[in-house]
């Protein structure tokens, strides 16, 4: 009992004692010796590469004694000493867990098929084939004739399957694409309705007659001719082009051949639109120079065919789609702004343009983008990734967005598939939340039967997704990745809506110049003679504004979306070139002052 302790230097080391000793000094000796060869030369390219070896030499030797001094025991303690105990304990956690995801399972599925039964009984389908738009005989549909096929045919084959990189013809022509300018120049400055600008021609002639010093693209005359016919020689190139597509547009139906059967739909190709709006703008060019060339009924027939390629796209359920069909209507009502601004269309023209734009209806076509997105783009991507979860690494936003950084967390959980062990009740959750904020907030912003927008429900609607979505959960997480704040395309489609009704109001007052001899006091003297009703403004409802200018030219325009009556003044947005802002000012239709 009195035996005095030996000295530790005396003392025998064996067992796990020496194998932790003698490794705690070897690692300690490494990251010594690599802390002070770092430190004597730092600015040596190697002193890096000691640096981290001591680091992870350290973080190996701590490692090492958890394993040894804390999890060794403990498993030892678990699993020898306490077995049954250990056993029981695991069988109750393992149920615990397989009665969480069965009641998140079952109540995901039952909380969405409620939902879904609620509003089916009003009405509303949620099932994918409700989106997707009808087959149409393919000896009647304008998108595979072979001028239209080529707006696509390079990446997809004629039922919508998607052509492998390797196996694309590199010459393939798409004779769609109707460059106005040389790759990828400015174009010169263009006409604006939206601002009462006339086009300038002479700025094209002068830009293709210099492009001809640098390329043999564009035709040009030896002598400079009329700006007009300057054009129309450089644009002769798409001559055969267009007249084949003049007779293409004659068919009565147009559905591009997307493959809608694709398991994943946010892999559906759309290499289509680009095309259809650089035809537009080569055929608002030509239409404004052969107008300026006394060519009206030319241009007749090409506004006439670029109305018919903004239709030709009309019942695709993406709202890509539909914006890209709004961008093209406002570039087809420059050639119609210009033609009645200077009184060359005729009555049986302008009467041929009311039907067509008539035929605009951009509350409805709302609609119809917010179920595509809704269907297609949310409940069809989120049952895509419910059966395969793995996909969720894919998702932007889901684990955050990769910077580039290989060794970012998200790259790290990544290479691992713990989205496996996501319950299929939160993919369930997350349908349910975007369809049901979607059919409650986004889809009434447009009232097609009262053809009202209503600004005020979309900052009620605005409100309501900042609550929404505010606070990250396993229930709306995914929504709200796939889910942006789409109520604001709304304002695009009423601005767009406002555009064809102003066009038709212009139209019909035009036919009442042509007539009379001057314009009308008020908008009553136009119906039904010149058109069947005069349409009321598309916010709020109430009549749109108009007065005839001192100068006998008029003042045609809607409140706009801020729902003050500016007086007929356009609103800006702040920058070096003065575009046009929606959301402030009117809605204005108007011609340059005489």
């Amino acid at each position: 009992m009195n035996e005095k302790l030996k000295s530790i230097w005396k003392r025998s080391f064996a067992g796990r004692t020496a194998l932790i000793t003698w490794l705690a000094v070897a690692v300690f000796t490494i990251m010594l010796g690599c802390f002070i060869i770092a430190l004597l030369d730092y600015s040596r390219p190697m002193s890096d590469t000691l640096m981290t070896v001591a680091l992870f030499a350290g973080a190996f030797l701590a490692a090492c004694l958890i394993l040894i001094y804390v999890v060794w025991p403990l498993l030892r303690w678990l699993f020898w000493k306490h077995w049954q105990r250990t056993l029981f304990g695991l069988a109750c956690f393992v149920t615990l867990i397989a009665l969480f995801y069965a009641e998140e399972d079952w109540r995901g599925k039952h909380d969405w098929e409620k939902f879904k039964r609620e509003w089916e009984a009003k009405g509303e389908h949620f099932d994918y084939a409700s989106a997707i738009p009808s087959p149409v005989p393919d000896d009647q549909n304008f998108a595979l004739t072979p001028i239209a096929f080529t707006s696509y045919g390079q990446i997809l084959t004629r039922d919508g399957k998607v052509i492998p990189n390797d196996k694309r013809d590199k010459n393939f022509v798409n004779r769609l694409k109707m460059d106005v300018v040389h790759e990828y120049e400015e174009s010169p400055k263009d006409g604006n309705w939206q601002i009462a600008k006339t086009s300038d021609l002479k700025t094209w002639r002068d830009y293709y007659r210099a492009l001809a010093a640098k390329t043999n693209e564009f035709p040009v005359a030896p002598q400079p001719q009329s700006p007009a016919a300057d054009v129309l020689l450089a644009l002769s190139k798409y001559a055969p082009a267009i007249e084949e597509l003049q007779q293409a547009s004659q068919l009565p139906y147009s559905r591009f051949p997307l493959d809608y059967n694709t398991e994943d739909p946010a892999e559906i190709l759309l290499p289509h639109l680009a095309a259809l709006k650089q035809c537009s703008l080569a055929l608002q060019l030509r239409a404004i120079a052969e107008l300026q060339s006394g060519q009206s009924e030319q241009a007749f027939n090409d506004v006439k065919l670029a109305l018919r390629l903004t239709d030709s796209i009309q019942t695709e359920p993406f709202l890509i789609s539909h914006l890209v069909r709004i961008a093209m209507l406002r570039i087809t009502l420059q050639p119609i702004w210009e033609g009645l601004a200077s009184h060359q269309w005729s009555d049986e023209q302008l009467i041929a343009l009311n039907t067509e734009l008539a035929k605009l209806n951009f509350l409805s076509d709302y609609r119809l983008a917010m179920r595509g997105e809704m269907v297609l783009c949310q409940e069809g991507v989120i049952d895509y990734l419910r059966r395969h979860p793995e996909q969720l690494s894919n998702v932007s936003g889901y684990v955050g967005e990769d910077d580039g950084n290989s060794s970012s967390s998200g790259t790290f959980f990544n290479s691992f598939s713990y989205y496996s062990l996501i319950p299929s009740g939160w993919f369930y959750q997350n349908e349910l939340r975007g369809s049901r904020f979607t059919v409650q907030q986004y889809v009434p912003l447009a009232d097609v039967e009262h053809r009202i927008v209503s600004p005020a429900s979309l900052r009620r609607a605005e409100t309501a997704y900042d609550l929404e979505f505010k606070h990250a959960n396993p229930y709306n997480r995914l929504e709200a990745v796939l889910l942006p704040s789409l109520g604001g395309a709304v304002k695009k489609f009423a601005y767009a809506q406002s555009s064809v009704d102003l066009a038709r109001v212009a139209i019909a007052l035009e036919r009442y110049w042509l007539a009379h001899g001057k314009y009308p006091e008020s908008l009553d003297a136009l119906a039904p003679q010149f058109i069947a009703q005069v349409p009321h403004d598309v916010i709020g409802g109430q009549p749109l504004h108009y007065r005839r200018e001192t100068d006998g030219q008029f003042v045609l325009y809607s409140v706009g979306w801020n729902e003050a009556d500016d007086g007929g003044v356009v609103g800006f947005k702040e920058g070096k070139t003065p575009t046009v802002d929606i959301t402030q000012g009117d809605w204005v239709w108007r011609y340059p002052a005489k």
